[in-house]
């Protein structure tokens, strides 16, 4: 199966599908003239690969994932290194949602500013000298 064919039933770009090559996570054959060719078990691989990515797993983690696959077993070191993935997923999670509550603190000051929050609003110095000036001058 070609390339267009693999990545057209696959829902990816001939683009990814050499990237998963480079990667060692997909491997084709190739003609005579250089083109790649592929098994038809590669656009099921391709969807596990594309599920792995979904779940925020890197190139690398994949490639340590699929001989399990392959063989249809697991190990307690695999299931440990999903743990660990797990781990930094929910870690990066609670990031975000800090970040999120950051952010919509500063969208609270926007809309209700305060001096304490925005020096635009805040006396100047030289406010209260003007002030001084103009009570003398009047």
């Amino acid at each position: 199966m070609r390339i267009g064919d693999v990545a057209d039933r696959a829902g990816v770009s001939a683009r990814a599908l050499r990237y998963y090559e480079e990667q060692g996570l997909l491997e084709s054959e190739r003609t005579p003239s250089g083109q790649r060719t592929y098994t038809e078990a590669a656009v099921e691989r391709v969807k596990l690969i594309q599920q792995f990515f979904a779940a925020g797993l890197s190139s690398r983690i994949v490639l340590q994932l699929l001989p399990c696959v392959d063989k249809g077993e697991s190990s307690p070191e695999i299931f440990a290194l999903m743990a660990t993935e797990r781990e930094r997923i929910t870690a990066a999670m609670a990031d975000l949602a800090a970040a999120r509550d950051a952010l919509d603190e500063m969208i609270e000051i926007a809309h209700n500013p305060t001096p304490e929050h925005c020096p635009a609003l805040r006396e100047t110095p030289w406010a209260t000298y003007r002030a001084d000036e103009a009570i003398v001058a009047g």
